[in-house]
């Protein structure tokens, strides 16, 4: 076309390295503006998808890393929760602890406490298995009186419309009675009889029959009050010792110089009416221990070797040489013994001494087997204070577990919790959660009757505060585990970013100094055409 522009060969030349002396700096100038020598897949596709892959991975281990962030969190609460718990358990074994050597005290109040929370009931006869016009006996038996002049005996009748606060009323009334026993209800709606006499024993008995075991039940009484048997008729009822000491009824045994010996057989001190043989066994909460067959002419102080050699350390006997009376001494830990004699001789029934303390124990005689039932007590106007501070610290718990949530996970009510380390979820770790509630833990509520309970309750809590520890060690071991898996999972991250930008990153040393050689280029190329343009401009010069 005329209107086209013919170029010279070199004026071509010189154009076209121009325009590629520009594109490398287009280039070289982008790669410095993004500090990237791959920029898109043209640059390099190799490059490009590879860095691509690699940070594409980084990122997926990035939004990992703020689960494993979040994991630790829940753990380190957790494992707050139980620091606080293993001081809330230590509280609660130094207050049993406590309790334990005021229950045993030998100064104590003896007391039965019910186990059924009676408020709801407001007719005993028609909402449980009470009837009308049933009875029971409640004897107050003072050891400084050992003759029972002193003893009391009263009997309690339930009638239709009865209340648990009638039977407190009717006992807290009673003329006889009112000096020396006292009942209540207590904040948890248990009935409760206590002594006022220092170390006298409180026992509840049927009256003639009509109080069975499931009355007792009904009123919570029956870890008390249990199957007795006198002469061959089954009768129920037990006795609340305070201390730790059951002793004989009175002996007559011959005395010499003022003192009671024990050399004397049983037949003449009065322990046997009729020559016979019987087995005396010692049911100690629940471990049967059989001290040996004793007869009417064995001695005083067979007797008491019998029980000692019979290997058992719950219990001592020994002959109180002031009182006539043999004395059986029991552990601390003892809550509740069942006394039985089992076995007759030719001349019938011959057993005529108890462990009561009271005439109203004194078993008659009669076909075998006797047995009566003993709960120690013992127990001292702190022990209500222990128990309710117990049962402050077992709510605590309660309230602690609940609380020691985060985002809610609770590892300490249950909850399971499971940390992942790679983006195929292949390579985790599963921290499982414990039930560390009281109920979990097995700490029940605190019943600081007896010497034995207080110590069931010393054995929960420190089996509790094992299970704490353990936990605790395990989930330290989860913790350490994660945060090295968390330092390893940045490192990766940091490997694969620093291989992608190995692959992608420009080096801005370099690309300036390509900049700079570029721009000199350039400029030596404008200079060259301006060259090669001044030799067709010499032939406008012949015009």
């Amino acid at each position: 076309m005329s209107n086209d522009i013919v170029l010279s060969s070199a004026l071509r030349n010189n154009l076209l390295s121009l325009q590629g002396t520009q594109r490398s700096i287009d280039t070289t100038q982008l790669r410095l503006a993004t500090g990237l020598k791959v920029n898109s897949a043209l640059d390099n596709p190799q490059n490009f998808f590879t860095a691509k892959s690699l940070n594409n991975r980084a990122g997926d281990l990035q939004r990992l890393l703020d689960g494993i962030g979040q994991s630790i969190r829940t753990i380190e609460q957790a494992n707050t929760g139980v620091e606080t718990l293993s001081n809330l358990l230590d509280q609660a074994e130094a207050i049993a602890i406590d309790a334990q050597s005021e229950v045993r005290s030998a100064e104590g109040f003896s007391r039965l406490r019910g186990t059924v929370d009676l408020r709801e009931a407001t007719d005993l006869v028609a909402d449980t298995d009470l009837e009308n016009n049933d009875a029971f006996d409640i004897t107050l038996s003072d050891p400084d009186d050992p003759s029972g002049l002193s003893n009391v005996t009263e009997t309690i009748t339930i009638v239709n419309g009865d209340t648990v606060d009638n039977i407190v009323a009717s006992i807290n009334s009673n003329g006889n009675i009112n000096d020396s026993v006292r009942a209540r209800v207590t904040s948890n709606g248990q009935l409760e009889i206590a002594s006022l006499v220092d170390g006298a024993s409180l026992r509840i008995a049927d009256n003639g029959g009509t109080f069975t075991s499931d009355d007792f039940a009904a009123l919570g009484l029956d870890t008390v009050a249990s199957q007795e048997e006198a002469g061959g008729a089954v009768s129920f009822g037990g006795t609340s010792i305070a201390g730790d000491t059951l002793t004989s009824s009175v002996s007559a045994a011959p005395q010499v110089g003022g003192n009671y010996e024990a050399s004397a057989d049983l037949a003449t001190a009065g322990y046997f009416t009729a020559a016979g043989s019987v087995d005396l066994n010692l049911n100690i909460d629940g471990d049967v221990v059989n001290t040996g067959t004793i007869s009417d002419t064995d001695t005083i102080q067979d007797v008491v070797d019998n029980i000692n050699n019979a290997g058992n350390g719950d219990v001592t006997a020994s002959f109180n040489v002031d009182s006539g009376q043999i004395e059986l001494k029991f552990d601390d830990t003892v809550g509740q013994v069942r006394l039985e004699f089992d076995g007759t001789g030719p001349g019938g029934a011959s057993v005529a001494f108890t462990f009561g303390g009271s005439a109203a124990l004194n078993l008659a005689t009669g076909a075998n087997p006797l047995s009566e039932n003993f709960t120690f007590d013992g127990v001292s106007a702190e022990v209500d204070q222990f128990q309710e501070d117990y049962n402050e610290i077992r709510n605590q718990i309660d309230d602690l577990i609940e609380d020691a949530n985060y985002r809610g996970v609770n590892l300490l009510s249950g909850d399971d919790l499971t940390t992942y380390f790679n983006e195929d979820g292949d390579s985790s770790l599963e921290t499982n959660g414990v039930d560390f509630s009281a109920l979990g833990l097995g700490i029940t509520e605190a019943d600081f009757t007896n010497a034995n309970n207080v110590q069931q309750a010393i054995d929960k809590v420190r089996g509790a505060i094992d299970n704490v520890r353990t936990f605790g060690r395990s989930i330290a071991n989860d913790l350490s585990v994660i945060q090295t898996r968390r330092d390893f999972t940045e490192n990766t991250i940091n490997t694969l970013k620093a291989g992608a930008d190995d692959l992608t990153v420009a080096d801005q040393n370099e690309e300036g100094a390509n900049l700079l050689a570029l721009q000199t280029r350039q400029q030596l190329g404008v200079t060259s055409l301006s060259l090669a343009a001044a030799s067709q401009q010499s032939v406008l010069r012949l015009f």
